[in-house]
C-alpha cells in the first residue's frame, strides 16, 4: 500500500488539503488528530482519569475508531462535532502526551495502511509512524495565518467565543507545546517536502502534492 503523510502545525491546512487529496486520488483519509480526539472524549465520558496512562492506553486498544469522508467515527456513533468542543480539546493534550496510548495509536494507524493506500495528517506520521512513507509533506504557514483561518472556521460554525488575538496566543502556546511533547512531537522530517501555504488555495496546494506524487512515482499523470 502507498503512504502520503502530512504534518504541520496547527491551522496550516492540513485537515483541508488531506480531505481533498485523498478525495482526489480515491484513498483512505485518516486524520490522526481525530483519533486522539475520540479517544479523549471516551475517556470523558467514561470517567476515566486523564492522569492514569495505564487506563487510557486500554481504552484507546478497545475502541473502534474510524474516518470516512471528512467525518469521525467513534465505536461507529459520528462524533465529528462533539470532538471539536473545548473540553476535549484541552482533554486530548493529557491523552496525545502518554506514550503507552501513543503506541497503541501507532498499532492503529499502521494497522490501516495494510488495507488501504493512506492520506494521513498528524504531527509525527512522516518521523515517527510512517518513516518509510513514499511522500511526506509538512505544511507550514505563518501564525498570523493560521490564526485567522481557524477564526474563519469558528465563526463558520457559529461560535464568535474568542477573539483572533486569542486564537493566536492559544495557537502559539500549542505550538510550544507540539514541539516540546515527549513522545510524538511535531518536527519535520529530514526527506519532507515543505510547503508554506500562505496566500496558497486549497486548489493550488493539492496541485502542489499530485505534482510531488507524480514525480514520485506514486501516481500517474
Amino acid at each position: 500500500m502507498k503512504i502520503i503523510t502530512l504534518d504541520g502545525p496547527a491551522g496550516a491546512g492540513k485537515s483541508s488539503t488531506a480531505k481533498a487529496l485523498a478525495h482526489e486520488l480515491g484513498w483512505y483519509h485518516m486524520d490522526t488528530g481525530a483519533m486522539y480526539r475520540s479517544v479523549a472524549l471516551a475517556a470523558l465520558e467514561q470517567n476515566i482519569s486523564l492522569e492514569n496512562e495505564k487506563d487510557l492506553a486500554e481504552l484507546a486498544a478497545s475502541l473502534d475508531i474510524q474516518s470516512a469522508h471528512g467525518d469521525a467515527f467513534l465505536n461507529g456513533r459520528n462524533v465529528t462535532a462533539e470532538i471539536r468542543i473545548d473540553r476535549v480539546t484541552t482533554a486530548t493534550r493529557f491523552v496525545a502526551d502518554a506514550p503507552s496510548v501513543r503506541e497503541e495509536m501507532k498499532k492503529m494507524q499502521r494497522s490501516l495502511s495494510e488495507e488501504f493506500n493512506l492520506v494521513t495528517e498528524g504531527r509525527d506520521q512522516g518521523t515517527i509512524v510512517f518513516p518509510d512513507a513514499e511522500l511526506k509533506i509538512y505544511l507550514d504557514a505563518s501564525p498570523a495565518a493560521r490564526a485567522a483561518r481557524r477564526y474563519r472556521e469558528r465563526v463558520d460554525l457559529g461560535d464568535q467565543s474568542r477573539t483572533m488575538d486569542e486564537i493566536l496566543h492559544s495557537q502559539l502556546q500549542r505550538d510550544q507545546g507540539d514541539r516540546n511533547r515527549p513522545v510524538g512531537a511535531m518536527a519535520v522530517a529530514i526527506d519532507a517536502i515543505i510547503i508554506n501555504t500562505d496566500g496558497l488555495s486549497l486548489n493550488n496546494v493539492v496541485k502542489q502534492i499530485l505534482k510531488c506524487a507524480c514525480d514520485r512515482g506514486l501516481i500517474s499523470d
